[in-house]
């Protein structure tokens, strides 16, 4: 079983061109999956089938996890059988009838223009870790880049003279994405600056620098993020993903077009995308509720 395993983790990283993150979460994922089957004396993966699988499903849901961290599980282990299936390491693939739990949905939480404002004036730029921050922060703001994109941002990859940046993202997909002047303008401080600081004696071709002069990681951005979030009094969790979704919500709300957003995002399916409407009209109704003369409820009905 661990030499299978083994392999489709060498098979996720070097034929899908799966993300860091993916291959992570996967890992984890499956082998849990596995501690389950181990516990419940399956020695074989062919052994595996639909009613093992509910008990599977159940048992996760009797630990606590939510619906979103079942639906994950199940999708890696439904990729996982796929695999063996083509492999032909298995016959029947005992996943292939398996329903999702239904996920609630949520609209994507976002930060106001004046949060923003708030959030990127918090970095001190004078030191050339505020100066690293502030362009960080302008860069996921102006270009709604996913976090695992920003950090593996190299030197090359930036064009402070057209503002474009060039990225690689999911599956291993290679798009140009903007960045207006102001985090232009903060990139160029912190190259110019804070990067040689940082950098010091070291050789390295990362845009975002740790202390230390290596790449910054994605779970420093979290952490910089909340730190700034607290100095700029926003009282939520605000995180890099809140970002990309802000990106997206302020370009509908001025009038962008979904499928120019869609491409900028990265999203492979427009329904995707979608999401973002629904965030737009809901501040749109919002707006009408307090800024509509006739739509404002009356403190006081007039006396009969």
């Amino acid at each position: 079983m661990q030499e299978v395993f083994n392999k489709y983790i060498n098979y996720l990283e070097a034929e899908r061109n799966a993300s860091p993150y993916t291959v992570r979460n996967y890992t984890t994922d499956l082998l849990h999956f596995f501690q389950f089957l181990k516990a419940k004396g399956v020695d074989s993966l062919k052994e595996v089938d639909k009613h093992i699988l509910r008990d599977y499903l159940s048992y996760v849901m009797e630990q606590g996890f939510v619906k979103a961290s079942i639906a994950r599980k199940l999708s890696a282990i439904r990729s996982f059988y796929r695999y063996l299936q083509r492999e032909e390491i298995i016959s029947t693939n005992p996943v292939a009838t398996a329903s999702s739990p239904k996920l609630d949905k949520r609209l994507p939480s976002f930060l106001t223009i004046n949060e923003v404002e708030r959030l990127l004036e918090a970095p001190d730029s004078s030191k050339p870790q505020g100066q690293r921050d502030r362009a960080l922060m302008e860069l996921l703001y102006a270009s709604g880049l996913r976090v695992s994109e920003l950090v593996s941002l190299n030197l090359e990859q930036i064009n402070l003279d057209s503002c474009e940046i060039r990225v690689r993202g999911k599956g291993d997909k290679e798009r140009m994405v903007l960045m207006g002047k102001p985090a232009a303008r903060a990139l160029s401080d912190y190259l110019s600056q804070g990067r040689p600081k940082l950098l010091g004696k070291k050789g390295s071709s990362a845009l975002l620098l740790n202390p230390d002069g290596g790449r910054l990681s994605g779970r420093r951005v979290q952490t910089i993020l909340g730190k700034y979030a607290n100095i700029a009094g926003i009282d939520r969790r605000v995180h890099p993903h809140m970002l990309r979704h802000t990106f997206a919500t302020h370009l509908l709300d001025g009038g962008a077009d979904l499928r120019v957003v869609q491409e900028l995002l990265g999203h492979a399916s427009l329904s995707s995308t979608q999401i973002y409407t629904h965030v737009t009209q809901s501040q749109a109704r919002k707006v009408y509720l307090s800024a509509h003369p006739m739509a404002k409820e009356k403190d006081n009905e007039p006396e009969e």
